[in-house]
Parts: structure tokens; sequence; C-alpha cells
């Protein structure tokens, strides 16, 4: 997913978010992209079906944190529904990651980012039963933290797909 929490876009990247999130391992910025035509057709379709899968989680993240840090911001009745929205998401993107077939260097961080995207929705969902606002602020480093080995994971194996860094907007 690739928003953070509060001010700091988060990558849930993973979906997270999970999508393409994040910023620290793999390919540089400065360094693109092997063309289309260049990779094999396996590895394009592998890279594709991740985007498949990462994008729409992705989006669905974004509108969630756009509204958990905008409008619903002092709403907790909102802001819950709104980190719930986002659990639920996180979690789908990890069944459907656990899904695909990928190359054996993406493959390999497939059980790290899932395992620190859980541990991450489980930490969302975890906050979304805050009985008030300020003990749901009060999780924020808390979830924040949370963000660094996902986006550390969905740079890996965007790196070995062969795709460009997500943005992190």
């Amino acid at each position: 997913m690739n928003r953070l929490w509060g001010a700091v876009p988060v990558v849930v990247g993973a979906v997270l978010a999970v999508s393409g999130c994040a910023v620290g391992l793999g390919a540089s910025a400065s360094v693109p992209a092997p063309a289309p035509a260049a990779r094999p057709a396996a590895a394009a379709a592998a890279a594709a079906a991740y985007l498949a899968i990462a994008t729409p989680a992705n989006h669905r993240l974004d509108a969630d944190f756009d509204r958990f840090d905008g409008a619903d911001r002092g709403d907790l009745a909102a802001a819950r529904a709104d980190l719930r929205d986002i659990a639920a998401t996180e979690h789908a993107f990890d069944r459907d990651l656990a899904r695909l077939a990928l190359p054996q260097a993406a493959a390999a961080w497939v059980r790290p980012l899932i395992s620190a995207n859980e541990t991450r929705a489980d930490l969302t969902a975890r906050a979304a039963t805050s009985g008030s606002l300020p003990l749901l602020n009060g999780l924020r480093p808390r979830l924040t933290a949370a963000n660094a080995p996902v986006e550390r994971a969905v740079t890996g194996i965007r790196a070995d797909l062969g795709l460009p860094p997500p943005d992190t907007h």
C-alpha cells in the first residue's frame, strides 16, 4: 500500500501495498527497468499478474487513507471504518499474492511481504477498535513503523519483477 500513516505516505504496500509500495531495497529510481520486449514472456506475465492485484489494492488503500487522514480524521466511527477497510484490503492482497506463480527471485519476497503486511494489517485492525480518537491517534507511530518492512519487501519484489519502484506520493 503506498501511503504511510499521518503525513507520511504508506506503502501498503501491499497492499500495500500491496501494489507496489515502498522505498528501500531493489532497483534504483535512476536505473530504468528493462523494456517489456527485453524481458522473457513469463517474466512479463508475472509482473502483469502482480500489478493486476497490487494496483486495485493500492487505489482502494489510497481512497481509505485519503478519508482517514482527511474528512474522517475527527470522526471516530468513520475513522474506524476506514481502518477496518484498510486491514481487509491488506488481507485480501496477501491472499491474492500467495496464489501468484512468480519467478524464483520475486517469489523469495512473497513470504516476507505477506508476513510484514499481515502484521501491519493486524495492528490496523486493532487500531480500528480504539474507543476514542486520542487512543487511535496514539497508535499512529506504531502503525507508521509497521510500514518499513512492508516497503522493503514490496520494493524487492517489484525490482525482481523488473518493475519500477512504487509511487509513494
